[in-house]
């Protein structure tokens, strides 16, 4: 049986982070695709369908997508390259089984998937003409070195976008924003695994992460250029995006 970890203790420190998500998300693969739409209310893919038409793919380029999961953005990727490659990274073994078992059905001959670790990727220097990612930094141990390992692989001039969780501007938006993800999060994760830390993660892994401005500060400070944000429902949501330079 899995040792529950303490969260706060875990995802508090930059050391003990990693293993505590790859743990979690051990737990939830089989039912990520499920909770990722509920907890939406559907929006996801829309959000995701957004950040790949900024992309503009004119269809042979080489692109990865971070911590792709069961690979709903990687396929989506594949399907807009046809002369071109689309390949996930993900460093759970459980989504990682999904995601090849959906590739099998899709016959997905330009689709490839890695295990492997954002802060240490198994790609050479300039690899990829774009990168996506969909709830990947804020789930990271440290979100300034993740991208610097993302700069490193892309290609000059290149492009990153990254979809995740925001901080809305307003605090009374966002204080009511955060206890709806804590209560709606801790039911879920008791009914579907007796855990309410399960989904709890969520919420507390916001109040740590810089959000979409933070992030793009950062970008801009390692040198990433045309950086910018793109946000929705008030900033619950944001897409980070930069190129880099040629």
């Amino acid at each position: 049986m899995t040792k529950k970890l303490n969260l706060i203790e875990h995802i508090s420190s930059k050391e003990k982070k990693q293993g505590y998500v790859t743990q979690m998300f051990e737990i939830i693969a089989p039912r990520y695709d499920l909770i990722t739409r509920l907890l939406s209310y559907g929006m996801d893919s829309g959000w995701k369908r957004t950040m790949l038409d900024m992309l503009n793919l004119r269809g042979d380029e080489r692109t990865l997508d971070l911590a792709c999961g069961t690979g709903d953005i990687t396929f989506a990727l594949g399907e807009r390259l046809p002369s071109g490659e689309a390949v996930g990274l993900d460093i759970t073994h459980g989504m990682l089984e999904i995601a090849e078992e959906k590739r099998r059905e899709k016959k997905a001959g330009n689709v490839f998937f890695h295990q492997g670790d954002i802060m240490k990727m198994p790609f050479a220097d300039a690899s990829f003409d774009y990168i996506t990612c969909g709830y990947a930094l804020r789930n990271v141990p440290d979100v300034e070195l993740a991208l610097v390992e993302i700069k490193r692989v892309l290609k000059p001039g290149g492009r990153f976008y990254s979809l995740d969780f925001a901080h809305p501007g307003n605090r009374i938006y966002r204080w009511l924003y955060l206890n709806y993800l804590i209560v709606v999060g801790s039911t879920v994760g008791i009914l579907l695994h007796g855990d309410a830390d399960v989904y709890r993660y969520i919420p507390e892994s916001i109040k740590r992460y810089p959000g979409q401005h933070g992030v793009r500060q950062t970008m801009d400070a390692l040198g990433f250029n045309q950086t910018g944000v793109r946000e929705f429902g008030g900033g619950i949501m944001a897409i980070n995006y930069g190129t880099k330079p040629n």
